[in-house]
């Protein structure tokens, strides 16, 4: 994609400090990072949404996660993060490029829990999740 910043860094036309590398990703620091040693993984490929990512290419973008969190956890001392995706723009991803999210935290940082995300939760019947779930399992 021409357009899109992260295949840019990618294609080396835009700097970024570089974590990690191979032939299927790039993992760099957030530029506008929301703790220090704030890291985004990327696959090299332009897919826009998790589900456009081929489940190789994604297996090797989980691997890089599951290898640099500790590593980045450990090069700014943080005794934990939060890993995450955001998956099309009403989830909030502002870069139309699957990026993985490894944003360390501390104790005190004022960051919240995944499950703080929504403030109006669902109030769901069993009828309506065990309709939600089959579906899910394709059933």
């Amino acid at each position: 994609m021409d357009d899109c910043i992260f295949c840019k860094i990618v294609d080396g036309d835009i700097p970024s400090r570089t974590v990690y590398e191979d032939d299927d990703v790039l993992a760099f620091l957030d530029a506008n990072p929301l703790a220090p040693g704030h890291t985004l993984v990327i696959p090299k490929a332009h897919h826009e949404r998790l589900n456009d990512l081929p489940a190789d290419i994604g297996s090797n973008v989980f691997a890089a996660l599951h290898d640099l969190t500790p590593a980045v956890e450990d090069a700014v001392d943080a005794p934990a993060s939060t890993v995450a995706f955001n998956n099309g723009e009403a989830a909030g991803q502002e870069v139309p490029h699957v990026h993985g999210h490894i944003v360390p935290r501390f104790e005190s940082d004022g960051g919240r829990p995944i499950h703080a995300l929504v403030s109006d939760r669902p109030d769901l019947s069993d009828e309506e999740l065990d309709d939600i779930a089959a579906t899910i399992a394709g059933e």
